[in-house]
C-alpha cells in the first residue's frame, strides 16, 4: 500500500508527505525572504479591509487538500495582505528581527509539541529556559539577582506586556501582604510611570484591577526621560491623601524616542518609598550585549523585575520576551494555584521549577528552543557584530537629517531610532509620510514629540545594509522635493 493511500485511509499526512511538503515549506521560506530583497513586494499591504478574507472560500473544504494547493493560495491571497517586516526596507516601529536559526528552533519547537505547564510535563522545557535565561544575564551582563541559583530567576513571557501585568500584580499582592487576591483591593493603589511610557502600562493596571484613574504619568526632561523628582512629588501627593502607591515603571528605551530613564535615582525612590521598580527594556535592552552600551542598565540592581525581547532585534521570532524577578517567591505566591490533577512529586519537593506559577497563562510552549537556536548560531560575537552594524546605520542616518536643511531630528537619536521632520507643518510631514509608505519601497511610522508630528527611523531588520538606507534616505529626500 503506497502512502497517499494511507492517508486517505486514515486522513492523516505521513511521514513520507510530511517530508516532502516539509521541504516545499522551507523553499518557500526562502523564496519569500530571497523576493522580499528583490522589493517584489510593497513593505506596506496595499489591502483594503474585508478584501483578504473575500478572496477566501465561503465555506471549509469537505474533502482533504493537498499542502502544494495550500502554498498556491499563499502566494496568490495571502501575501497581498501582508506587511513585510522581515523586508530590509521595514523601518517602522521597531524590528520584529526573525532570523533562519529563530525559524527552525522554533520547527523543533513545533515538532515536540510538548506542554511545558510543569517541569515534570517536560523537564527539558524548564530546564533549558533557565539555562538559557541564565545565559543572558551573563550576556547582557544585567545584575546577579535575576540568575535561576538564587532568589530570583527568569522565564520567558509572550511579550512585554504580559510580563508588566505579572509584575504589576506581584507588586500589588507585596504592598497588600498578599490580601488583595483573597480579598480585592481595598485600600486605592497607585501606581507611575513615564508619560512617554508604553501604553501597554495602562491596559495591564486596567486587567490588574487598579483602575487607569491611579496611574500616574510622569512628566519628562527635555530628553524624554522620566524626572525622578516629579515620581517624588507624585507619590508623596498621593500619600498625604490616604492613597498606597505600590509600582513604578521605568523604562530603558521609550516607545516614542527611545529615551532612558534615570533607573538609579527612581530606584533609589522606590526602595526609600517601598515601591515596585520594574524596568521595561523591551527592544533597547538588547544593546547592552555590547559592553560599551550597558550605561542603559545602569541603576538596574535596584529594580524587581526587568524584562527585554529577544524578539526585537536579537533575531528571535516572535514571541520571546525574557523577564526576570529578583525574587521568584512573591511572583509564585501571586499566581501559583495547584489543583489536585496538577500535584505530583517534583512540585511537592519544591525542587523544580514550575513555570506555570511565573505567568498568566497555564500552558506554555517549548520557546527556548528558538533562543537557543539562535544564540548557538550567531555566538555573542555574531549577535554585538549586527548590533553596532545596526547603531552605525543610524548614526550615519541621523547626519544625513542633520546635513539637509529642510530636516531637522525631533529628538536626540537614542541608539537604532531616529525621530525626524521637515522643517515645516504637520501637514506636511504627514503629507511626507503617507507618500513614502503608499509607494511601497519602505514603511515608517511616527509619533509626537513635543506636539510635533514626526518620523521614526527605526533601524534593525535582520538584512538591512548600508544600501537599504541609503536607498531609503535619497527616496526621502526626493519626496520631500515633490512639494
Amino acid at each position: 500500500m503506497d502512502d497517499s493511500s494511507k492517508a486517505t485511509e486514515t486522513f492523516h499526512m505521513t511521514s513520507a508527505e510530511f517530508r516532502r511538503a516539509g521541504r516545499q515549506a522551507i523553499d518557500w521560506i526562502a523564496d519569500y525572504y530571497d523576493l522580499l530583497e528583490t522589493r517584489e513586494f510593497p513593505v506596506l499591504s496595499r489591502s483594503c479591509p474585508g478584501e483578504i478574507r473575500a478572496s477566501l472560500p465561503e465555506h471549509a473544504p469537505q474533502a482533504p487538500e493537498q499542502f502544494s494547493a495550500l502554498l498556491a493560495d499563499m502566494n496568490a491571497k495571502i501575501l497581498p495582505g501582508v506587511t513585510h517586516w522581515q523586508s530590509p526596507d521595514f523601518y517602522a516601529y521597531f524590528p520584529a528581527n526573525s532570523s533562519f536559526p529563530g525559524i527552525l528552533g522554533d520547527l523543533l519547537s513545533s515538532g515536540l509539541a510538548v506542554q511545558g505547564m510543569l517541569w515534570a510535563t517536560s523537564p527539558a522545557c524548564t530546564e533549558l529556559e533557565s539555562h538559557v535565561l541564565d545565559w543572558l544575564v551573563e550576556m547582557l551582563d544585567l545584575p546577579r539577582q535575576f540568575l535561576s541559583a538564587g532568589r530570583g530567576g527568569g522565564v520567558i513571557q509572550d511579550s512585554a506586556s504580559s510580563a508588566a501585568l505579572c509584575a504589576i500584580l506581584a507588586a500589588r499582592e507585596r504592598a497588600t501582604g498578599f490580601a488583595s487576591n483573597a480579598e480585592g483591593v481595598r485600600q486605592p493603589l497607585v501606581a507611575y510611570t513615564s508619560s512617554q511610557a508604553h501604553s501597554s502600562i495602562e491596559k495591564d493596571i486596567k486587567v490588574a484591577g487598579i483602575g487607569s484613574n491611579n496611574l500616574r504619568l510622569i512628566d519628562v526632561d527635555d530628553n524624554f526621560s522620566m524626572q525622578p523628582q516629579a515620581l517624588r512629588h507624585a507619590l508623596e501627593e498621593d500619600k498625604i491623601s490616604g492613597r498606597l502607591p505600590f509600582f513604578v515603571c521605568a523604562t530603558v528605551g521609550t516607545t516614542s524616542s527611545l529615551a532612558i530613564d534615570p533607573l538609579l535615582e527612581i530606584g533609589a525612590i522606590c526602595r526609600e518609598h517601598h515601591l515596585w521598580m520594574h524596568v521595561d527594556a523591551a527592544m533597547a535592552g538588547t544593546a547592552a550585549l555590547c559592553p560599551e552600551l550597558r550605561y542603559i542598565h545602569n541603576g538596574l540592581e535596584l529594580a524587581d523585575s526587568y524584562c527585554f525581547n529577544p524578539h526585537k532585534w536579537m533575531f528571535t521570532n516572535f514571541d520571546c520576551t525574557a523577564f526576570y524577578v529578583a525574587d521568584r517567591k512573591t511572583l509564585i505566591d501571586t499566581l501559583s494555584i495547584l489543583p489536585e490533577y496538577l500535584r505530583n512529586q517534583a512540585t511537592e519537593q519544591g525542587s523544580v521549577f514550575d513555570y506555570r506559577d511565573w505567568h498568566v497563562p497555564l500552558g506554555r510552549r517549548f520557546r527556548s528552543l528558538k533562543l537557543w537556536s539562535v544564540i548557538r548560531h550567531y555566538g555573542v560575537e555574531g549577535l554585538r557584530f549586527h548590533l553596532r552594524r545596526h547603531l552605525e546605520l543610524a548614526r550615519q542616518f541621523a547626519e544625513w537629517v542633520c546635513s539637509d536643511d529642510r530636516f531637522e531630528l525631533a529628538a536626540p537619536p537614542s541608539l537604532n531610532l531616529v525621530c525626524f521632520r521637515l522643517k515645516s507643518s504637520d501637514y506636511q510631514n504627514e503629507k511626507l509620510l503617507t507618500r513614502l509608505n503608499h509607494g511601497g519601497q519602505l514603511y515608517l511610522s511616527h509619533t509626537r514629540l513635543r506636539g510635533k508630528f514626526a518620523l521614526r527611523m527605526s533601524i534593525g531588520q535582520t538584512t538591512t545594509e548600508l544600501r537599504h538606507v541609503e536607498a531609503a534616505w535619497r527616496l526621502i529626500q526626493k519626496t520631500a522635493s515633490r512639494d
